[in-house]
């Protein structure tokens, strides 16, 4: 029997007045890293309004592979260094909801 996918919506809800730079900070230098990672992007979604949050879909072979793929990504001293550069006036994300799913019926999604 195939094992279930482990799939991951992170919403990052930017630091007021900053929801432009941690935008452009994520597709320029998150987006291009996660692979690297093991780390699938599924989709990545804002609201129509400006509410300063952004929202993105990732998927993994396993919670196993979910863990490291994030431990790698935070241990990866180039993203630290352009987080720590992105950040000299302050921090661009205000708050992060993490949430770990798993299907409930195989087959139904894409994948």
């Amino acid at each position: 029997m195939e094992r279930a996918l482990i799939y991951e919506i992170r919403v990052y809800e930017a630091v007021e007045g900053k929801a432009q730079a941690m935008r452009a900070r994520f597709k320029e230098h998150v987006v291009p890293r996660l692979p690297r990672h093991g780390i699938e992007l599924v989709g990545v979604f804002e609201a129509p309004a400006e509410d300063g949050r952004l929202t993105y879909l990732t998927r993994f072979k396993s919670e196993e592979d979910r863990t490291k793929g994030w431990a790698a990504f935070g241990a990866d001293a180039e993203w630290r260094e352009i987080k720590a550069a992105s950040e000299v006036d302050g921090p661009l994300l205000k708050n992060q909801t993490v949430s770990v799913l798993s299907p409930a019926v195989t087959g139904l999604l894409l994948g």
